[in-house]
């Protein structure tokens, strides 16, 4: 599933998950600027809907939020807004999703971000066997159990997919 002999430095991801003592596996893929989930799913033989992508968005306030969507998946911004409650969401511009996470855009984990923010998942996310997460870097996805979302991070389940 992963490269060969492929490890990656420490991220302040992998730090944190650590420090929670869970247990994860390392992915290492050759990243593809605008590849997404479907470049690292095909890389890594993954099916795409188990690999779970980390949004950094804004309210109407521009108060930063994470949210975590299947990869072969769109958010419904309305629907999320209904369901946290707020008026509006959207994404942040790539520059502010650094200053909030501390992570490159493309390299975005949930773990060990520069600034916390709520976490909210889609529901069906958590009834995966496990998951393929951002670990903090381009080209490096985390396998783990889905529930470390909701136990770890404190992710509050959303539906608020679109397909595709």
């Amino acid at each position: 599933m992963s490269k060969k002999g492929s490890h990656v430095s420490e991220t302040p991801a992998t730090q944190a998950l650590k420090r929670a003592g869970v247990a994860f596996t390392e992915h290492v893929y050759d990243y593809v600027e605008h590849g997404g989930t479907a470049e690292s799913s095909k890389q890594l033989g993954v099916d795409e809907h188990a690999v779970v992508k980390t949004l950094v968005m804004q309210d109407e306030k521009a108060d930063p939020l994470i949210v975590l969507m299947h990869g072969d998946r769109t958010v419904s911004l309305k629907e999320l807004a209904r369901q946290i409650p707020c008026k509006k969401v959207e994404p942040c511009k790539p520059e502010v999703a650094q200053r909030h996470s501390g992570y490159q855009v493309g390299g975005t984990s949930p773990f060990g971000v520069r600034k916390a923010m709520p976490v909210f998942v889609e529901a069906s996310i958590l009834e995966l066997p496990r998951i393929c997460i951002n670990g903090g870097r381009r080209g490096y996805l985390v396998g783990i159990a889905p529930q470390v979302l909701t136990e770890l991070l404190g992710a509050r389940p959303v539906n608020c997919a679109n397909a595709g």
